[in-house]
C-alpha cells in the first residue's frame, strides 16, 4: 500500500456522461483544499454511454485520477467493493456520481474522522426531487431491516460514507456475492458516527435504482442480514395448522347439532387457493436463500477488470 495517499474516493459509475464532468470537477475542488495527497478512483460498471471516455480524457490529464473499467455490468455494490478493493488512502470515501450526495460533506467527514472515528455515514434529513412513494418504501425498509437483525444498520442512510483503512482491509476480505455493503461495514463493527445532510436532487440523466433493482437490493440485505423470513414458515404452519382445527371443530358442531350446512366446493376451493398461495410464497423465501447459497460455491470471482487507467504512476503497482 501506498502510505503517501491520504484520502481515497471511489466513485461507481454507471452511464453518467450527463454529469460525470461536473462530478469531477466538483470532488477535486473539495479534496484540493484538504492539501493531503488523494486519488479519484472511479469504477466504470459496464457504461455504454461515452462516460469511459470522458474519464479516460479526465485520467490522463489529471494524475490524481484513476479508472477501473469492468468487463461488463457487474452492478452498484459491487463496483463499490472494487473500489474498496483498489483504494490506497487511509480514509476511503464512497460517494455516487449524481451529486444527490453532495462532495462538500466529505470535509466534515474527514474532521470526524480525524476525531478518531473509524466509519463516518451520512444520514440524510431531507430527500429533495423524490416520491412519496420512494421516500416511504425506503424509510419501512430501512426499519423493518433494522427489525429483523442482530446488525445496527442506521436508518436513512446508503453507501454514501468515509471508513478507515481497518475498516476498508476488513471489507476486502469479505467476499459474499449478494453484497449490501452498507450493511457489512456496520457488521464489521469498529468506532462509528454520523453527519446529517440534505440529499439534492439528481444533477442529470436517470436514476440508476429503479423499482425492479431496489427491491433485489432490498432481497440481497434481507437475505444477507437476517433468517427470521425463514422463520415465517414455522409461524405460519403454527398459524393456520390452529385456525383449520378450529375451523374442523366448528364444521363438527354444525354438522351434529345444526341443520345448516352448505355443500358446495367454492368454499374449498377458495381454501385450498389460499393456502396453497401460502406455501408457495414460503417456497419463494426458501428459493432466495438457496439461490445464493448456490451463488456461494461457485466461488466465482465478484467482478472482472476489463482494464486500468492511471494506475502505475508514482511507483504504484498496476495489473
Amino acid at each position: 500500500m501506498n502510505s503517501e495517499v491520504a484520502y481515497s474516493i471511489v466513485v461507481p459509475v454507471f452511464n453518467e456522461e450527463e454529469v460525470i464532468s461536473v462530478t469531477y470537477e466538483r470532488l477535486k475542488k473539495v479534496m484540493d483544499t484538504t492539501g493531503k495527497p488523494y486519488e479519484l478512483l472511479f469504477v466504470n460498471d459496464g457504461s455504454a454511454d461515452r462516460t469511459a471516455q470522458i474519464l479516460s480524457a479526465i485520467c490522463q490529464k489529471d494524475t490524481n485520477v484513476k479508472l477501473i473499467n469492468f468487463s461488463r455490468n457487474f452492478g452498484h455494490q459491487i463496483a463499490i467493493s472494487a473500489g474498496m478493493d483498489n483504494a490506497l488512502g487511509q480514509a476511503v470515501v464512497v460517494i455516487d456520481a449524481d451529486l444527490q450526495d453532495p462532495p462538500e460533506i466529505i470535509l466534515q467527514m474527514i474532521e470526524k474522522w480525524k476525531e478518531g472515528y473509524e466509519v463516518v455515514y451520512a444520514t440524510r434529513k431531507k430527500r429533495k426531487g423524490e416520491t412519496f412513494f420512494k421516500k416511504w418504501t425506503a424509510a419501512v425498509f430501512y426499519r423493518l431491516l433494522r427489525s429483523m437483525t442482530d446488525v445496527n444498520i442506521p436508518v436513512d442512510t446508503g453507501d454514501f460514507r468515509l471508513i478507515d483503512r481497518k475498516v476498508c482491509n476488513v471489507m476486502k476480505n469479505i467476499k459474499e456475492k449478494n453484497r449490501f455493503v452498507r450493511g457489512l461495514v456496520s457488521w464489521a463493527g469498529f468506532r462509528q458516527t454520523a453527519v446529517e445532510y440534505v440529499r439534492e436532487e439528481r444533477f442529470a440523466g436517470e436514476t440508476k435504482y429503479p423499482l425492479c433493482k431496489m427491491i433485489k437490493l432490498s432481497l440481497d440485505a434481507m437475505t444477507s442480514f437476517s433468517h427470521k423470513p425463514l422463520k415465517l414458515a414455522i409461524y405460519l404452519g403454527f398459524l393456520f395448522s390452529s385456525l383449520s382445527f378450529l375451523y374442523l371443530l366448528f364444521a363438527i358442531f354444525e354438522r351434529l347439532f345444526t341443520s345448516y350446512t352448505v355443500p358446495g366446493w367454492t368454499s374449498i376451493m377458495a381454501t385450498s387457493l389460499f393456502f396453497n398461495g401460502i406455501i408457495l410464497i414460503i417456497l419463494g423465501i426458501i428459493g432466495e436463500y438457496i439461490g445464493r447459497i448456490y451463488d456461494e460455491t461457485k466461488n466465482r470471482p465478484l467482478y472482472i477488470i476489463g482494464s486500468k487507467e492511471g494506475f502505475g504512476r508514482g511507483g504504484e503497482s498496476c495489473e
